[in-house]
C-alpha cells in the first residue's frame, strides 16, 4: 500500500512539470502621436435669407369689401400711389347725407341769426324784452352748434371716402400680399406688406451656444448659396431678445455692407464667422473610443510602455479630426489606431511616434 502511494506521488509530479507555462501577455503594436495645444479658431457657417431692413404694412382703416388690388408681389410702389380699393359706394351715400344735413343746418343757422339781429335792434329801442332776445340768442347758439356738428359729420364722411382708397406711404417693393379681391377685409388687415428702399439685411436662425461664444462685433462674411463667389461683409445689427419657442434658436440680422445687385430681397445665403476656440489639441479621428458614453483616448506611459485611459473634453468633431479642449497635456503619447484592441495596463510597441498632432 505504502509503495502504491509513492507511485502516485511520483506520476502527479511528473505530469505537473509537462504543464505548459502561462503564455506572456501579447504585446500590441500601435501607431501613436505626440500632442501640442495650438490655438485654433472655429468657422462656422448658417444658412439665412436677404431680407429688407425695414418692412411696413400697408392696410386700410375701415371695414370693407376689397374691390381691386392693382399690385402684387414684386411689383414695385411709390409714395401716394394707390395701392387697393374697397368698395365705396356706404360711403358715398354717407357722404351725401352729411351734405344735406350740413346744408340744412347751415340754413337754420342764417334763420337764426336773422331772428337775433331783429330783437336785439327791438330791444335797444325798447320794443321787446330781453327773454324775448335771449330766447332768440339760444336758438343762434345752437343752430351754430348744429352747423358745427354737421361739417364735422361731413369731414368724417369725406375722411371715410378717402378711406377707401389704400395708398402707399412709402417706397419700395411688394413682398407679400394679404388679401385678394372679392375678400371683406377689417380695419388694420395686412393688404400688403412693402420692403422699403434701402438697407438690407441677411437673417439667421443662431444657435443660443453659438451666441455665446461670438466675438464682441464680429465681422460676419455673406455669400449667396447658389453662388458662393458673390459676397459681402456685414456686421450684427439685431438680436432677438427671445428664442423662437419651436427651434429654441435666436434670430441675428446682419447689417449688408454694399450688398450686390444679385442679392435680391429673399436670396438664400451663407453667412461665415470665425469663432475663437482658445488653445485646442487636434487629433486624429480614430483616436476616440468611448467609455460610459464618454470621449477618451489610449494614453502610453513612456516608461513602462503601457496604455491607460485618459477621459477628454470633446469641443467638435470635424471630418477625419477630433478637436479636445481639455483632458490631455502638452508631450502626451496618444494612440491613434489599434485603440479597439486594447485593455488597460496593456503593454504596446509604438510603430509611430510623431509630433505633428495636425494629422
Amino acid at each position: 500500500m505504502r509503495k502504491q502511494t509513492v507511485a502516485i506521488l511520483a506520476i502527479l509530479a511528473l505530469t505537473a512539470c509537462k504543464e505548459e507555462a502561462p503564455p506572456q501577455a501579447q504585446i500590441r503594436p500601435v501607431r501613436t502621436v505626440v500632442v501640442k495645444h495650438t490655438t485654433a479658431g472655429q468657422t462656422v457657417s448658417l444658412t439665412g435669407q436677404v431680407q429688407a431692413q425695414d418692412q411696413a404694412n400697408l392696410a386700410f382703416r375701415i371695414n370693407g369689401r376689397l374691390i381691386e388690388r392693382t399690385v402684387s408681389v414684386g411689383d414695385r410702389v411709390a409714395p401716394g400711389q394707390v395701392v387697393a380699393r374697397l368698395e365705396s359706394q356706404d360711403a358715398r351715400n354717407a357722404l351725401r347725407s352729411a351734405e344735406a344735413d350740413l346744408s340744412a343746418a347751415q340754413a337754420a343757422l342764417t334763420n337764426a341769426q336773422g331772428v337775433e339781429d331783429r330783437q336785439k335792434q327791438l330791444l335797444d329801442k325798447g320794443f321787446t324784452t330781453r327773454s324775448q332776445y335771449d330766447q332768440a340768442l339760444q336758438q343762434l347758439q345752437t343752430a351754430q352748434a348744429q352747423t358745427a356738428s354737421a361739417e364735422a359729420r361731413l369731414r368724417n364722411a369725406q375722411d371715410n371716402l378717402s378711406y377707401t382708397e389704400l395708398k402707399s406711404d412709402v417706397a419700395g417693393v411688394v413682398t407679400v400680399k394679404g388679401a385678394e379681391p372679392g375678400e371683406v377685409v377689417q380695419a388694420g388687415k395686412m393688404i400688403l406688406q412693402v420692403a422699403r428702399d434701402g438697407g438690407r439685411d441677411a437673417v439667421f436662425n443662431v444657435p443660443a451656444q453659438m451666441i455665446r461664444n461670438a466675438p464682441k462685433d464680429p465681422m460676419v462674411t455673406v455669400a449667396l448659396s447658389d453662388d458662393p463667389r458673390i459676397t459681402t461683409n456685414g456686421r450684427v445689427r439685431e438680436v432677438a431678445p427671445q428664442a423662437d419657442p419651436t427651434t429654441g434658436t435666436y434670430e441675428v440680422k446682419i447689417h449688408l455692407d454694399d450688398p450686390p445687385p444679385a442679392m435680391r430681397l429673399g436670396a438664400t445665403v451663407v453667412g461665415s464667422m470665425t469663432i475663437d476656440t482658445g488653445a485646442v489639441i487636434v487629433l486624429p479621428g480614430t483616436a476616440l473610443i468611448q467609455t460610459d458614453g464618454k470621449a477618451a483616448v489610449w494614453v502610453v506611459d513612456p516608461a513602462k510602455k503601457t496604455v491607460a485611459q485618459h477621459p477628454v473634453t470633446l469641443l467638435r468633431y470635424d471630418p477625419g479630426n477630433a478637436i479636445i479642449s481639455n483632458g490631455l497635456k502638452d508631450g502626451d503619447i496618444v494612440v491613434t489606431a489599434g485603440v479597439h484592441a486594447l485593455r488597460p495596463g496593456q503593454e504596446v510597441r509604438l510603430l509611430q511616434t510623431t509630433a505633428d498632432n495636425q494629422k
